[in-house]
């Protein structure tokens, strides 16, 4: 089935947004070797259940030197695989591992969270593909809530993070530091932007800018801010006003009204 203009199939719920088919040229080789390298370091199987792939790579959006090379794992240790794929090509700019069992992704807990992001957004690279016992997902206010509806839980974080670079006597360590808070933070709320209206827009994307543009359809007030979030998830920054711009006044913001209209996540231990 084939994907509608806002990442729906032709019955309404959310299309897998990955495919091995898409991947770029320049990353086949980096994909080959994960594969092969997973499968060496795992006992296919046995240790390990399936292997996935998510982020900008199989979506055909990376960027050489730019995008990073995401992982999903169903089951153990893989520190010593990511370093060693990161040393391997310099074209990829960090990779990153999620390890999870089967039984964590097929929980009901998970249900609408991890389990979504496996069946949606993760394209299967070996092993058998867990979405076949996973539902299929429309953009209702259940997935809003339990995707992102525990913003107000990772605030604290980001402040005390922001605090501890803060100084005017900065090195370069504290200012790259800075850069990877701004990615991350928002990266989160561009994402989280985006599912606060899904169920209004009636559709997903990853895409960050259409993600913006879309929230602000919804919220023009807060539309310049969201922008900006989204401008500086692709090209972090070390400014300090745009990081409290982000922590302090749009993130509290959004985590307020994300939960007046969703809810809140369902607590994990």
């Amino acid at each position: 089935m084939s994907a509608t203009t806002t990442g729906l199939d032709s019955d309404g719920y959310i299309a897998r947004e990955g495919s091995l088919d898409r991947v770029p040229s320049a990353y086949a080789p980096v994909v080959a070797t994960a594969r092969d390298r997973i499968a060496a370091a795992f006992d296919p199987g046995s240790r390990l259940h399936s292997a996935y792939l998510y982020g900008s790579i199989p979506r055909g959006t990376a960027v050489p030197g730019v995008s990073d090379l995401d992982l999903l794992l169903v089951l153990h240790e893989a520190d010593a695989l990511a370093s060693s794929l990161d040393a391997t090509f310099p074209f990829v700019n960090g990779v990153g591992v999620l390890l999870f069992d089967a039984t964590t992704v097929l929980s009901e807990l998970e249900r609408h969270d991890l389990g979504w992001f496996l069946a949606c957004l993760c394209t299967p690279l070996l092993g058998p593909d867990l979405a076949a016992q996973l539902p299929r997902y429309r953009p209702d206010s259940l997935l809003a809530r339990e995707t992102n509806g525990d913003l107000a839980l990772a605030l604290p974080r980001w402040r005390e993070r922001l605090a501890a670079v803060e100084g005017d006597l900065t090195t370069e360590h504290d200012l790259a530091a800075r850069r990877v808070l701004c990615r991350s933070v928002a990266r989160r709320l561009v994402r989280t932007g985006l599912t606060l209206v899904m169920p209004r827009w009636g559709g997903w994307t990853s895409d960050l800018r259409l993600s913006a543009q879309i929230f602000a359809r919804y919220y023009p007030a807060r539309a310049t801010q969201m922008h900006l979030a989204a401008t500086v998830a692709r090209t972090p920054t070390d400014d300090r006003s745009v990081l409290h711009t982000l922590v302090d006044d749009l993130a509290p913001w959004l985590a307020t009204e994300y939960t007046a209209v969703h809810g809140t996540k369902a607590p994990r231990d």
